[in-house]
């Protein structure tokens, strides 16, 4: 993958936002819609105030789109289920560094069954707590609400994480994408691509409407 992938812009349609009872068929949609990513957050009531799905669901949407699944897993010790969860089908497997686990250990266990390492980091989390990281991983998550629930506001002061991010990527060229998650939408896809973000995780801003034409306004927004 070259430097300019990394730089493209990318819109992960969250799922968790889809109506669950359609959920394959909203997931072939978004795909089709243009979406280059389809993003999954696991919760397991602990780490996060809420549950969502497990590798099942993973394997399910693996069979319905081609597209990479972009797995998030806000949950405590995800070294325990990392396996679990490239086996049913994660392109990128991203846990978060306030998680108890080691974190050195268990991006290299992603990275050796070969599927993509993200770190993700919480509004309260500092932007230096993860930078020694960035060599290491393949992909930057800023979180920009409090993870747990969707349709939350974005938190604005979280941009300037991604503004150390991006200055860092740049300056040392690390082929790291650059992710955020949280409140994206009509209004705040701009700036975040004007931060630095080159990936969106969109979920209500998508699925809670006609999901092609929000696909192509969200688009529209990063032109």
């Amino acid at each position: 993958m070259t430097k300019n992938d990394f730089l493209k812009p990318k819109i992960a349609a969250s799922i968790l936002a889809a109506d669950f009872g359609h959920m394959a068929d909203q997931a072939r949609q978004a795909q089709d819609a243009g979406a280059e990513w389809l993003h999954l957050d696991v919760m397991d009531g602990h780490f996060v105030p809420n549950i969502s799905f497990g590798p099942d669901m993973v394997a399910a949407l693996r069979k319905a789109v081609t597209i990479p699944l972009d797995v998030h897993l806000m949950i405590s010790h995800p070294d325990r289920y990392a396996r679990a969860f490239v086996e049913a089908g994660a392109d990128n497997l991203t846990v978060h560094l306030e998680a108890p686990h080691n974190v050195d250990k268990t991006i290299s266990l992603i990275r050796g069954m070969g599927c993509k390492c993200g770190l993700a980091i919480n509004p309260a989390t500092l932007a230096d707590k993860a930078l020694p990281y960035l060599r290491e991983i393949d992909l930057m998550l800023v979180m920009t609400v409090n993870p747990g629930f969707g349709g939350q506001n974005f938190m604005v002061d979280c941009l300037e994480k991604v503004r150390v991010f991006r200055e860092a990527i740049n300056r040392d060229v690390i082929p790291c994408e650059l992710e955020v998650d949280g409140g994206v939408n009509l209004d705040t896809i701009g700036p975040s691509a004007r931060a630095g973000a080159n990936v969106f995780v969109c979920g209500t801003s998508i699925f809670r409407q006609n999901i092609r034409e929000s696909v192509t306004a969200l688009r529209q927004k990063l032109a």
